[in-house]
């Protein structure tokens, strides 16, 4: 059932974002550097301009800042990663210790009973 939700949503995006092109289909220009920016002498080298339909301007800037939070929320968490791996690598340290001391205390013990011990 939850497939079908779920392809049902999908369908529901993409119908939209067909709209969205075949609504936005007519073309702009799209310039690396004002007008005004472009006559100065040296930046004129970076200045270019390129025609595209409305709806790749549209659809490029929402994965551009996808793209963008993504990475910056990747940046901020990375010290919860590290945190979490230094912990990770101490509560293995500390199961290797706690199984040593336990082999020391059982040591010369019947297995069954050492076994019921641990269980406890």
């Amino acid at each position: 059932m939850l497939r079908y939700i779920r392809y049902l949503v999908l369908v529901a995006i993409a119908l939209v974002l067909i709209i969205v092109a075949l609504a936005n289909r007519g073309a702009v220009t799209v310039n690396s550097l004002p007008e005004g920016m472009a006559r100065i002498p040296g930046l004129d080298l970076l200045s270019y301009s390129i025609q595209l339909p409305m709806f790749v301007v549209i659809f490029v800037s929402i994965a551009a800042g996808v793209l963008i939070g993504y990475v910056l929320e990747w940046v901020r968490e990375h010290k919860h990663r590290v945190a979490m791996r230094s912990e990770h690598r101490e509560v293995v340290k500390l199961k290797g210790e706690v199984k040593k001391l336990k082999g020391k205390a059982n040591e010369g013990k019947d297995d069954v009973l050492a076994l019921l011990e641990d269980a406890r």
